[in-house]
């Protein structure tokens, strides 16, 4: 899936999603803003169609490798592991809240939990099974429990295997959630959270911690990014 976003300043002026990854797919979209600068980023493999023709239409362009600046400093042992969407997210929540103690939760494929001090050091992170992945897991490494997909409304105790399975996950996943909320807010006296990702607004209204939903924010890192090399 290519994700490609625009900006007027640090606003997005338009976003779009294409599961074509060709040159031709953004073809368009360059010709009508006609950006100054660029960024790619992938948490797979290098896309060098793509970067070859970014470089070709964008007169000042990355591709986000680990020679690129982050406006953020980073303890993390394995830096060279640590995925370019997870710093991504961090940068960008540093942008928005500066100065400020944040958790970022990325709900997709996994969760990952991402700790942002306020002087501006990233500390480091979790990642467990997303919401789509436990319910996978479950099927395919059981032999009687069915697949199931997630719904609207959640029963807090399941009354069939489907409502089981579907009440152990979501909640499940609300309590560990909630839990790093709660741990962090007995360090931290304030401490802004994220809710990111393509199921963040699934998990937005069911957390009883406040939170701020952003599926943006690893598109909003990337812009700041950009900036700061681009400055620098």
């Amino acid at each position: 899936m290519l994700k490609m976003a625009m900006f007027d300043d640090d606003q997005i002026v338009e976003f779009v999603q294409k599961k074509n990854s060709e040159p031709s797919g953004i073809r368009k979209l360059i010709d009508q803003y006609r950006p100054e600068k660029g960024i790619m980023s992938s948490v797979i493999d290098r896309n060098e169609k793509m970067i070859d023709a970014l470089k070709s239409m964008v007169p000042y362009f990355l591709w986000f490798d680990e020679a690129v600046r982050i406006p953020v400093s980073i303890e993390y042992e394995t830096i060279n592991m640590l995925g370019k969407d997870r710093i991504s997210a961090v940068a960008g929540a540093a942008y928005l809240q500066p100065g400020q103690n944040v958790l970022v939760i990325d709900a997709g494929t996994a969760i990952t939990y991402e700790l942002l001090e306020a002087s501006g050091v990233y500390k480091g992170g979790n990642i467990s099974p997303g919401l789509t992945t436990r319910f996978r897991s479950l099927n395919r490494f059981t032999r009687q429990l069915p697949l199931v997909e997630e719904q609207a409304t959640v029963p807090f105790i399941g009354t069939n295997t489907e409502s089981a399975i579907r009440a152990g996950v979501v909640n499940g996943i609300v309590f560990e959630m909630d839990g790093y909320i709660d741990t962090l807010k007995t360090t931290y006296e304030e401490i802004y959270v994220y809710l990111t990702g393509g199921h963040s607004f699934y998990f937005e209204k069911r957390l009883k911690n406040r939170i701020f939903a952003a599926p943006n924010l690893a598109l909003i890192g990337l812009n700041r990014i950009l900036e700061y090399n681009a400055k620098t």
